[in-house]
């Protein structure tokens, strides 16, 4: 069975075409600057056909969905209903949805009859139990507006505990797992058993982590602390927390970890101050999750960051689990969230 997997975002396709189950990857691109002014390529329909000149033998498609709210907590075959759920879901997701789903429509109309699964970020985390997503807000926001913790970096975090498992030799579900998804965009997860049981990210991906370019944890009072001061609006600030802010906005130099590495090299004290922040607020997470698991068995560090940058894994190490008799293993795993993808629609499609 051939299962080609989209990642459809605002202004790019990438995709991957995998032989399962043997996990062959047969072909993989990527498509950008999608409707962007001198492309050729005017929207995702024409992306999608551009693909699918270069590949055949389509049995399936898996396609990353960025939010699912509750309603999806596992891989789901698409139908008019399902794209009516991905819509309203744009609401909380407006950057990622909608791009999500004209990946699913342009498939519908170029491979008609080819069934379609949608794989969700927030779907691992629909394990957290209610007082871990439960914001102190008054209670009838989470009732009517569905206002709570959804976590993202789903397919990543699921894989990479899997990984570390098959690694280990160990079950899974005998195992106490911090993952560290560590990009432009940062979360940590707490996978106890197999399951999400606690995640940095929040409603939205700007909750938890400092980021590349987004503030994480803040005090609230200081959005619109920040918005009288500067006499922003709603959309001026929305700008300034996801897009001005993190490394970027501490170092004033750069998002880029191995640019701010070298300019702690040469003294920047900026960008020094941008490095122990996102190593300090990285250390916390780590040491409150391995808190409500009562221990942990396997640190995993994973994406651009946790993969490639050794001296940063090493000061976030450095002294963090000196006071457990138990050390855990520590782990650098690659992510394959298109694989994750693969399979479950695969798993899915043959069930």
């Amino acid at each position: 069975m051939r299962v080609l997997v989209i990642n459809s975002g605002s202004s790019s396709i990438k995709y991957k075409l995998f032989q399962m189950p043997k996990e062959d990857v047969i072909s993989k691109g990527l498509i950008e600057k999608i409707g962007e002014s001198g492309s050729k390529i005017r929207d995702h329909y024409t992306g999608l056909k551009m693909i699918l000149e270069k590949v055949d033998g389509v049995s399936v498609v898996g396609h990353r969905v960025v939010h699912g709210e509750e309603k999806f907590e596992k891989p789901v075959l698409i139908d008019n209903a399902v794209i009516r759920e991905i819509r309203k879901c744009a609401a909380i997701a407006p950057l990622h949805n909608p791009a999500n789903l004209a990946g699913i429509l342009a498939c519908k109309k170029l491979l008609p009859g080819i069934k379609q699964v949608a794989i969700f970020d927030t779907a691992f985390h629909q394990t957290l139990p209610d007082y871990a997503y439960i914001y102190g807000l008054p209670y009838e926001y989470y009732k009517k507006f569905g206002i709570r913790k959804y976590g993202f970096h789903g397919t990543s975090h699921e894989y990479v505990a899997h990984e570390a498992a098959r690694i280990l030799k160990k079950p899974i579900k005998e195992l106490k797992i911090i993952t560290c998804h560590l990009g432009n965009g940062c979360s940590i997860t707490a996978v106890n058993k197999g399951k999400s049981c606690d995640t940095s990210m929040g409603f939205t991906p700007l909750e938890g982590l400092i980021m590349g370019t987004r503030c994480g944890d803040i005090d609230p009072a200081l959005v619109t602390y920040i918005m009288k001061k500067k006499r922003l609006d709603i959309h001026q600030i929305d700008e300034v927390l996801n897009k001005e802010s993190g490394l970027k906005g501490i170092s004033g130099i750069s998002n880029d970890m191995r640019v701010l590495e070298k300019k702690n090299k040469a003294g920047d004290m900026r960008a020094r101050l941008a490095l122990d922040v996102f190593s300090y607020r990285i250390k916390k997470y780590i040491g409150a999750y391995t808190a409500i698991m009562g221990g942990v068995d396997v640190l995993v560090f994973t994406a651009g960051i946790g993969e490639n940058q050794a001296r940063m894994r090493e000061k976030i190490c450095r002294g963090i689990f000196s006071y457990l008799k138990k050390k855990p293993d520590i782990m650098v795993i690659p992510t394959n969230e298109e694989l994750m993808i693969a399979r479950q629609a695969f798993r899915l499609i043959r069930r």
